[in-house]
């Protein structure tokens, strides 16, 4: 699920990637991430052998804060570090969070 909070007055002035809470997690987690300007967005799940786990975004996106929601309820991931990295047009940043069961 993704959620956007638009507002002309108070568009980011950089992309953003933000650390995602809680952290470490069990069952969910919220990954925030901010947009300058409109791009396409993909944020995506990888385990630490960078094997692809989940795609929570792949949609052209308007510039503007938003949140997405992971959840591993009905999941088989185990307790481990995973990593989360979102690529909008030129950018791409990654960051590590903890799943905890």
């Amino acid at each position: 699920m993704v959620t956007g909070v638009l507002s002309q007055d108070n568009l980011p002035a950089n992309y953003a990637l933000l650390q995602n809470y809680p952290n470490p997690f069990n069952p969910s987690t919220v990954i925030s991430y901010e947009l300058p300007v409109g791009k396409h967005v993909t944020l995506k799940i990888f385990d630490l052998l960078g094997r692809e786990v989940a795609t929570l975004v792949d949609d052209y996106q308007n510039a503007g804060r938003y949140n997405s929601q992971f959840s591993i309820l009905n999941s088989k991931l185990s307790s481990s570090v995973y990593f989360y990295r979102i690529q909008a047009g030129d950018f791409t940043q990654t960051k590590k969070m903890i799943l905890m069961k």
